[in-house]
């Protein structure tokens, strides 16, 4: 793993890692109880569309963690390989360019992966 910044690359350290693999963990337990809960309740076919949101929390979480790179920091211009919450600002404006860049490619990568989650659960014959 990195311990530096590379502009469109890495912007966290293992501390961030492990807060975004701990997001993972906890948006697939909300799916996965979300998807329990409507198959275990008859709820209709189209209330299983509502796993969306979870499965996308969960997804955010796994292609940050995998990526070493967290979204919002890109957004915003920032990184972070020290204690957690000590932020540090990007300088170059094209470094700045190339964090956005790699933040709208995870925000894509992780709704593709919440809605093939969604279309799976929402295929299923249960």
């Amino acid at each position: 793993m990195s311990a530096e910044y590379i502009p469109g690359t890495c912007n966290i350290g293992s501390g961030e890692v492990k807060r975004r693999q701990l997001v993972a963990i906890f948006g697939l337990f909300l799916t996965v109880f979300s998807a329990i809960t409507i198959v275990a309740t008859d709820q209709s076919k189209s209330s299983r569309l509502s796993i969306f949101l979870p499965a996308l929390i969960f997804s955010i979480g796994f292609v940050q963690s995998r990526k070493k790179f967290c979204l919002a920091y890109g957004l915003a211009g920032t990184f972070n390989f020290g204690k957690l919450g000590q932020i540090s600002k990007v300088q170059s404006s094209e470094d700045k360019k190339a964090d956005r860049k790699t933040a709208v490619s995870i925000l894509l990568q992780s709704v593709a992966v919440a809605a093939l989650i969604t279309a799976v659960f929402f295929l299923l014959p249960l």
